[in-house]
């Protein structure tokens, strides 16, 4: 297995957990195209990403996802002001959340 990987049985169980007790406000997922997860990726630098969780004016829980560098570092257009371009400096949101834009079934979300 690789790091961070875990089985599909643990998967169920965690994913089963959470929609028993979810809290308020919270999504049971959050789905993001595969072209701009890959964009964050392949930024200069990237050597693993971060994912913050966020509130939006609404009150709904949100996930930011961010570049992070070799020394732990996010990779921000503010801490490199020549990094605000639409390829560098890449900071993710505005995923399709469940709760509303819920994916096919699947053992994760029956």
């Amino acid at each position: 297995m690789i790091q961070h990987q875990i089985t599909l049985a643990q998967a169920i169980d965690y994913t089963t957990r959470f929609r028993e007790d979810p809290g308020e406000d919270m999504p049971y997922s959050e789905t993001f195209l595969a072209s701009s997860v890959k964009a964050l990726l392949n930024q200069n630098g990237c050597h693993s990403f971060r994912i913050y969780l966020g509130r939006k004016a609404d009150t709904r829980i949100c996930s930011v996802l961010v570049a992070v560098d070799e020394n732990g570092q996010d990779i921000l257009p503010i801490n490199n002001p020549e990094l605000l371009t639409d390829d560098e400096g890449i900071i993710l949101e505005d995923a399709f959340q469940c709760p509303p834009l819920c994916p096919p079934p699947s053992p994760l979300n029956e």
